[in-house]
C-alpha cells in the first residue's frame, strides 16, 4: 500500500539523474503516484519517467519561466491522468556569485527560474485543484534563504529562494479554503549534479564543519520529505517550511 496510490504528480526540472526533483519522482512512484516529469530537454524528461518504477508516467518539455509551457504541461498532464494532485516546484538554478557581481541576466536567470516558475507552475495546475477541492504544493526553498547564502548560491539565489517562502506562505493562506495545501521545503547542504565539482575541497570541508550530523544530505533525505508533504500524512500542515539540513540551523 503506496502513501500515493491513484495520485498524480508533475515534478518540475526533474530530469537531472542524481537531482533532488528525479529522486522524489522515484519515491513518489514507489509509492504509487503516477508521475509527470517536465524539463527544458523533452528527450532527458521522457528518459527520466521511464526509468521510474511502475507504467504510465510521461516526460513534458517546458519551460517554467513560459506561463504558455506551464499552462500546457497542466493540459497534458490532464489529457493523460485526468487529474492533477500534486505539484512540486523543484526548477531552479544557481550561481556562486558575490553580491557585486550580479549582473542583471544573473539576477533575472536566478530568479526567474525559482520565483517566476514555482508562480506560473501554481497557477497552471490550481484550477484543476480547486475542482476537486485537493491539491498539495510542494515548493522548493533552500536553507540559503534562511541563513543568508553561505553555502553555494549568491546573494540574488539567497533572495529568489527567500521569495518562494513568502510566495509559499501568501499561497497556503489563500487556497486553504479550497482544500489545497502549500508547503515548502529548505534543504542545506545535498550532494547533487547542481553544486558537483563546483565545489572547492574547503568550500566542502567548510559546509561539513557547520553540520551537526556531519555529512552532506542526499537527494533522498529531500525526497523522503517531499513525499511526507505530498501525501495525506501531512493533511493539516499548510504554510509550513520544512528543514533538511543535518541540524545546520539550530540556533
Amino acid at each position: 500500500m503506496g502513501l500515493l496510490d491513484g495520485k498524480t504528480a508533475i515534478i518540475t526540472g526533474a530530469a537531472s539523474p542524481r537531482g533532488l526533483g528525479k529522486a522524489a519522482a522515484m519515491l513518489f512512484a514507489e509509492h504509487g503516484c503516477r508521475v509527470a516529469i517536465t524539463d527544458l530537454d523533452e528527450a532527458a524528461a521522457q528518459a527520466a519517467a521511464a526509468d521510474l518504477p511502475g507504467t504510465g508516467h510521461i516526460g513534458l518539455a517546458g519551460n517554467v519561466t513560459d506561463r504558455g509551457d506551464c499552462d500546457a504541461a497542466a493540459r497534458a498532464v490532464l489529457d493523460a491522468f485526468g487529474r492533477i494532485d500534486i505539484l512540486v516546484n523543484n526548477a531552479g538554478i544557481t550561481q556562486p556569485l558575490k553580491l557585486m557581481e550580479i549582473a542583471p541576466e544573473n539576477y533575472e536567470a536566478v530568479t526567474d527560474v525559482s520565483l517566476r516558475g514555482t508562480l506560473y507552475m501554481s497557477q497552471a495546475v490550481i484550477p484543476a485543484m480547486r475542482a476537486q477541492g485537493a491539491g498539495s504544493i510542494v515548493n522548493l526553498s533552500s536553507v540559503s534563504a534562511q541563513r543568508g547564502g553561505g553555502i553555494f548560491g549568491g546573494p540574488h539565489y539567497s533572495a529568489a529562494k527567500a521569495g518562494v517562502l513568502g510566495l509559499t506562505k501568501a499561497m497556503a493562506r489563500e487556497l486553504a479554503p479550497d482544500g489545497v495545501r502549500a508547503n515548502a521545503i529548505c534543504p542545506g547542504f545535498i550532494a547533487t549534479d547542481i553544486t558537483a565539482g563546483k565545489l572547492t575541497p574547503e568550500m566542502r570541508a567548510q559546509a561539513l564543519a557547520s553540520i551537526p550530523m556531519g555529512r552532506a544530505g542526499e537527494a533522498s533525505d529531500v525526497a523522503g520529505c517531499a513525499l511526507f508533504l505530498a501525501s495525506d500524512l501531512s493533511a493539516y500542515c499548510t504554510g509550513t517550511e520544512v528543514d533538511v539540513n543535518g541540524g545546520s540551523l539550530i540556533h
